[in-house]
């Protein structure tokens, strides 16, 4: 299949990029700058050079608090861009895939989201990316994966950045990164989800929203305890309340996702305790992706 992967520099566009070129798919992988999806035209000119059977849009704005300071950039990149790479998708009959995230939910729920929960949104990023799932749907066949807390990566991907690159750079340094008593999640392992697009992608499993994180939930301050502890470092950790934290926009407090549905489709995602156990393996050897334990 002739694949066309926008976002293609970061972390979840490599993962996919890999994904697909190692199960023999012929990919083109557009980073930033490369290509702009805020740029019609340029989105236009890309696609008609491709001729792609499959999209996949990793391109986003993901500076929660620079948002609010940029929305016509962060509705360029998050909503219209999809809206553009639908239009291409409709010209070639092509399938797209689009990624969301966590952010749609205000994050007041006691159980893990499903699919078919109320969204509401809070901040311009949140909305970017609940208008850029609805823009999606005008492609002859979609899917949209949220996913949330990305970790990990793939050979010659660009460097880790985010949550957990701070936090084991800080373990690894001996300090005691400040991390959340009080905000679960749902980690997202890069490859995990790359393979579950594929599969997804590649079985015709039915189109439409799905929740593509690993199994399970935890808080912040639990997820850095076990990887302390598969690093094999003391976990000198500071807790921290969300109470404590002035934030310019707020984030959903309790936003662990079900997956469900991308397990009712026969995709099984993994535990979060056992990607990142393949994602400390991968720091051991100096790799940033292992192979799946069964």
């Amino acid at each position: 299949m002739r694949v066309a992967v926008t976002g293609a520099g970061g972390q979840l566009g490599a993962a996919l990029v890999y994904e697909f070129r190692s199960a023999g798919h012929d990919v083109t992988g557009f980073p930033h700058r490369d290509l702009d999806v805020g740029d019609d035209a340029a989105v236009a000119a890309a696609m008609a050079r491709v001729r792609p059977g499959l999209i996949v849009n990793a391109a986003a704005r993901t500076n929660v608090d620079a948002a609010e300071d940029h929305p016509i950039e962060t509705l360029s990149a998050n909503a219209f861009g999809v809206r553009a790479l639908a239009k291409a998708a409709q010209a070639y009959d092509a399938t797209l895939v689009h990624y969301s995230t966590d952010f749609v939910f205000d994050g007041t729920s006691m159980d893990p989201y499903r699919e078919t929960d109320t969204t509401n949104p809070r901040g311009v990023y949140a909305t970017s990316k609940l208008l850029g799932e609805m823009f999606a749907a005008d492609a002859p066949r979609a899917y949209v994966l949220r996913v949330e807390s990305l970790f990990g990566g793939v050979p010659d991907g660009p460097p880790a950045r985010g949550t957990v690159a701070s936090i084991v750079d800080a373990l690894k340094r001996g300090d005691a990164p400040r991390v959340f008593v009080d905000r679960t999640v749902s980690p997202t392992y890069a490859i995990d989800a790359a393979r579950a697009t594929r599969q997804l992608v590649e079985t015709r499993s039915p189109a439409g929203l799905y929740h593509c994180v690993n199994s399970g939930r935890c808080t912040w301050f639990e997820f850095a305890q076990e990887l302390a502890l598969q690093m094999g470092v003391p976990a000198r950790l500071t807790p921290i309340s969300m109470k404590d934290v002035v934030l310019r926009v707020p984030r959903p407090q309790f936003c662990a996702l079900s997956n469900e549905k991308l397990r009712a489709a026969g995709i099984e995602m993994p535990t979060w305790q056992d990607a990142l156990g393949r994602f400390v393996s991968g720091l051991a050897t100096g790799e940033r992706v292992s192979t799946l334990r069964r």
